[in-house]
């Protein structure tokens, strides 16, 4: 069950509060005199957002999406570059002397179908992995929300000018659910052709109530590392398998004795989780046929460096072991080799304070809660210190918050009467679910409260001097 109402040109709409059912949250009050979010803006990036989860596009192909969101940069009066480390786009608004201050989302969508029912679902296609196939396309991770939502605290912030001094930068980021693109637009020099921030902000769409925002104290986000393995072996008929080497043997031994770098090689203290999603071996109808190759994908994913390249190195030793202890003649060394690799999200304690404290301002104390760390992963920290090889300089600061964006019928629908957050947050549908469906005016409405009143507290009010002079170029 669905809150959305029928789409634009009238931006979706939530149910009266007085209307939600038992079990609900508390609905978010209406918008008092000071609502930092002007009507029209909501309206236009409801609009913003409607059209980009209809014709969503995968990671490296987002021509359309960055299209889309370079408009409606221009059109709130940002200086736009495009084709930045692929489809990304950059928006410079510079407002007189100050720090720069980066707000970051996302172009990309998921290989999933949709399953909403929505009456603007997608029902895009994109090529596949194999020639001639298709494979559905949906913003089944948010990124079309974080998208719209920056478009309107742009706009905000560009009619407000006198809320704020200093650069802001507005940027859709290609290729995020692939950890490739943020890595791709610092190779393309994003903090050397743009002002270089002191400050970088962004925010996630999660299934948690919406108008609600939270925050971590620590690691946000882990880090990850995702290898693929080829076991090499000897292939043959499957009715004399001794006259082969069988890799399908091998790594079902590789993927069993995985489990025991959690479960035997970590402390139960230390968050770790080792994942094999992928395994490929054979040809179908091959029943009668012994393969002669088996190919694992493995995820590692850790809240720290240390225990991520401890665990990488265990993932290469087993498997390792396991193919040397194949039948003689021993067959061809696996193959390892790194797909992607992401650092930990750790915002900065400091910014985050200033964020926090913005946010209980804007939105109300019971509406900023703490977030538990998560093992969910991605490549936005690459954008402050933890990727200061790319970019070659420290002191950049980064704060990232998670954004509720479940409405109120949604969240009393997904338990029955009565039962606790924690029951309703494991019945909903997570992101990279294909029923996945935020609520867009509670959202965007609390998406864009929450990045422009951070994006002025950064400007006006920052934590700490920045280690390098704000606002120059690198």
């Amino acid at each position: 069950m669905t809150d959305q109402a029928a789409p634009p040109p009238a931006p979706p709409q939530a149910p009266a509060p007085a209307a939600a059912p038992p079990g609900a949250p508390p609905a978010p009050p209406h918008p008092p005199a000071t609502d930092p979010v002007p009507p029209e803006v909501l309206a236009r990036a409801a609009e913003l957002y409607v059209a980009l989860h209809r014709d969503p596009e995968l990671a490296g192909a987002e021509r359309r999406t960055a299209g889309r969101f370079a408009t409606a940069l221009r059109a709130a009066g940002f200086e736009v570059t495009g084709g930045v480390g692929g489809h990304g786009v950059v928006g410079v608004l510079r407002n007189g002397p100050g720090p720069a201050v980066m707000l970051r989302a996302e172009l990309d969508a998921l290989p999933v179908r949709e399953e909403t029912g929505l009456p603007y679902a997608s029902t895009a296609t994109a090529r596949g992995p194999e020639k001639g196939t298709r494979v559905p396309v949906m913003h089944a991770c948010g990124h079309d929300a974080h998208l719209a939502a920056l478009t309107g605290a742009a706009a905000t912030l560009a009619a407000a000018p006198g809320s704020w001094r200093g650069t802001l930068l507005a940027v859709g980021q290609p290729a995020e659910e692939t950890l490739a693109g943020a890595a791709a637009m610092l190779g393309d020099g994003l903090y050397e052709r743009f002002p270089r921030p002191a400050y970088v902000l962004a925010q996630h769409v999660v299934p948690l109530p919406a108008g609600m925002v939270a925050h971590a104290e620590g690691a946000l986000l882990a880090g990850s590392a995702t290898l693929e393995v080829v076991l090499h072996g000897r292939g043959g008929h499957a009715g004399a398998p001794h006259l082969a080497a069988d890799p399908v043997i091998t790594a079902a031994a590789v993927v069993l004795r995985l489990q025991t770098v959690v479960s035997r090689e970590t402390g139960p203290g230390e968050p770790l989780v080792v994942t094999v999603g992928a395994v490929r071996a054979g040809t179908p109808g091959g029943g009668n046929v012994i393969a002669d190759r088996a190919t694992l994908e493995v995820t590692v994913r850790a809240f720290t460096d240390a225990a991520l390249e401890r665990a990488v190195a265990a993932v290469r030793r087993i498997v390792r072991a396991e193919a040397a202890a194949a039948p003689e003649p021993t067959p061809p060394e696996p193959e390892i080799r790194v797909l992607s690799r992401s650092r930990p999200t750790v915002p900065d304690p400091h910014l985050t304070a200033t964020v926090r404290a913005a946010h209980q301002a804007a939105l109300g104390p019971h509406r900023v809660t703490r977030w538990q760390p998560s093992l969910a992963t991605e490549d936005f920290a690459l954008y402050g210190d933890a990727g200061r090889e790319l970019h070659g300089v420290e002191g950049i600061r980064t704060a990232y918050w998670m954004l509720g964006a479940t409405g109120p019928r949604q969240w009393a629908a997904a338990a029955p009467p009565g039962a606790d957050a924690a029951t309703r947050l494991a019945a909903l549908p997570p992101n990279h679910s294909p029923r996945f469906a935020p609520h867009p005016r509670l959202t965007l409405h609390t998406a864009i409260t929450a990045l422009t009143t951070a994006a002025q507290a950064a400007l006006t009010a920052p934590p700490e001097p920045p280690t390098d002079p704000p606002g120059t170029a690198g």
